[in-house]
């Protein structure tokens, strides 16, 4: 396999908004981030994912964007960005964007001109469709809740938007559309980035003829099936070879409904579409069957265990992996998987560091999962920014599929802004973030769970990703090692191997708060204990709550 840099990186997400504030007015903004720079090189990683800081209206944080090549005035101005570019760069930082390419706002220039007219030059740069009996053309959903159809009463027609009424989706099998954005593409990439993060790419062709769907809770069949679209690997070969194969990239792509054959052909080794895809069938592990994420959790380790290894070994030389357990659209995996109790928190945040990390593939950090952050212990509907989490909340409701105290529940566990809460620097007023009114509230957690207490403390989760890091760097076995699942049906334990010609390592993790019986394998009894999130070793035959070690054997 021939080495490329982001194989064996980290890569740290910043979501603008909730990173740092520079000037009081609540909001994250592009001087915040060129501040903790610093910080970020201290942890060890090697790029920075920044969610979208383009010019936009804002209805959906940043994801609908009205000018491809200006910047959003909260966050600040190009010159702001090209100081944060240069100063990244200079720390040896690469940077990756997002590219929200599946849609664009409603106030982009190319839909006020492509709903101006039937006969506009533009109008072919989004999807129009007549109604049908008087309704929608057809019966496909938003991903943030009721019809994926908006009715345009100046043309007397339909726009398809599978996310907000906000973000109409971009027509990519009109060629002009896909200049426009490779256009683009090459224009930041000019610029000196290193990589695009692709908001939900495996979407952008759409299924010929947009037939009906099959209807789910809410009466709306699912957004996913105009996933992995009958042109979708014509265009990102096209994109690959117009763009992308000019430079030398990270390139990674959100595909929603992703299947392992298919990822085997966006991420594949020979470098013709992407390096690699964020697949979600793991972060469904614990959905309920007919809810979905809106519901009670599910935890079933042996399920997410089996999803994962399969992603594993059907990757293994074929194509590349992506790691992740938290970003800015999942809740905090502490409060997921892990546990929020004082005694524990830390230890299962080392735990999940440590099962993740020792897999094969490019891991990311969302910014404060480094420190093991939590989600937010909301008490309100009124609370809730997140327009996915209103716009399902209010789809269940008015079915009689969830009550308002239900709601707020359910906004404990999934809403997505349990991830965008401020970063928690210090235990100061609004945890170091602003000097003025934070955008979203600040966890009351801060106060101890905060990067200034554990940049200074040995034993933190800080200093514990700082290792793991760290081994990725030194080792190949950590980078190209081949996996293979132990004790696959445990109900608490995840105990893998990784393998590279005669060196091996053993990786046993703790799920659970109870202590489990477990004997280490004959082969690995006395070998080296390369990481562990406990000071001494386990007594025989045991694992401790929340434990993690890695064992390793040579020859």
């Amino acid at each position: 396999m021939a080495e490329k840099w982001w194989q064996r990186s980290v890569v740290y997400q910043i979501y603008p908004r909730s990173f740092q504030d520079s000037n009081g007015d609540g909001i994250g903004d592009l001087p915040g981030i060129t501040s903790r720079l610093e910080y970020i090189r201290a942890l060890g990683a090697d790029a920075i994912w920044l969610s979208p800081v383009y010019k936009s209206p804002n209805d959906d944080n940043g994801y609908d964007i009205s000018d491809y090549q200006d910047i959003m005035t909260e966050f600040g101005t190009m010159a702001d960005f090209d100081a944060m570019l240069e100063k990244a760069h200079a720390l040896g930082l690469k940077i990756v964007m997002d590219l929200v390419v599946n849609h664009s706002s409603d106030e982009h220039a190319w839909f006020v001109e492509s709903r101006a007219s039937k006969d506009n030059p533009r109008r072919d740069y989004y999807i129009w469709r007549a109604g049908k009996n008087g309704a929608a053309p057809n019966n496909w959903g938003s991903c943030f809740g009721g019809s994926a159809w908006a009715y345009d009463e100046k043309t007397d027609m339909y726009y398809l938007h599978l996310f907000s009424k906000k973000q109409p989706d971009l027509n990519w099998d009109n060629p002009v559309v896909r200049d426009e954005v490779f256009s683009m593409m090459d224009w930041w990439l000019q610029k000196g980035i290193d990589g695009f993060r692709m908001d939900v790419i495996s979407l952008i062709s759409k299924p010929a003829g947009l037939p009906d769907g099959v209807p789910g809770p809410t009466g709306y069949a699912s957004f996913e099936l105009c996933a992995n679209g009958p042109h979708e690997h014509e265009y990102l070969r096209e994109m690959n070879r117009r763009v992308l194969s000019k430079y030398d990239l990270l390139t990674v792509g959100e595909c929603a409904g992703v299947t392992l054959e298919e990822a085997k052909s966006y991420a594949n080794l020979d470098g013709s579409e992407l390096s690699m895809v964020f697949q979600f069938e793991h972060m469904g592990a614990d959905f309920h069957p007919v809810l979905g994420r809106y519901a009670e959790q599910c935890k079933n380790l042996p399920k997410l265990k089996e999803i994962l290894s399969r992603w594993q070994r059907e990757l293994d030389g074929v194509a590349w992996n992506s790691l992740y357990w938290d970003n800015h659209d999942q809740p905090r995996i502490v409060s997921r998987y892990g546990s929020e109790k004082e005694e524990y928190r830390e230890r299962s945040a080392k735990m999940l560091a440590t099962c993740l990390h020792m897999m094969q593939g490019t891991p990311y950090i969302y910014q404060g999962e480094e420190l093991g952050m939590t989600n937010y212990p909301w008490t309100s509907i009124d609370q809730i920014n997140d327009i996915e989490s209103l716009g399902n909340y209010r789809d269940l409701h008015a079915r009689g599929l969830m009550t308002e105290a239900e709601g707020v529940e359910m906004m404990r566990r999934r809403s997505r802004d349990n991830a965008r809460t401020p970063m928690q620097w210090d235990a100061g007023e609004n945890a170091g973030f602003t000097t003025g009114t934070p955008w979203l509230p600040v966890n009351p957690n801060h106060t101890f769970i905060n990067a200034a207490e554990q940049v200074k403390r040995p034993d933190s989760v800080f200093h514990y990703y700082q290792k793991l890091i760290a081994l990725r760097k030194e080792l190949d076995v950590v980078v190209y090692g081949h996996y293979r699942l132990l004790e696959p049906e445990h109900p608490a334990l995840f105990v893998y191997t990784r393998t590279l010609g005669e060196e091996s390592l053993l990786v046993v993790c703790n799920f659970s708060e109870s202590e489990q019986a477990y004997q280490i394998p004959e082969e690995y009894r006395g070998a080296e204990i390369l990481i562990a999130n406990y000071e001494s070793p386990a007594p025989a035959g045991t694992l401790r709550p929340w434990e993690a070690a890695v064992y390793r054997r040579r020859g």
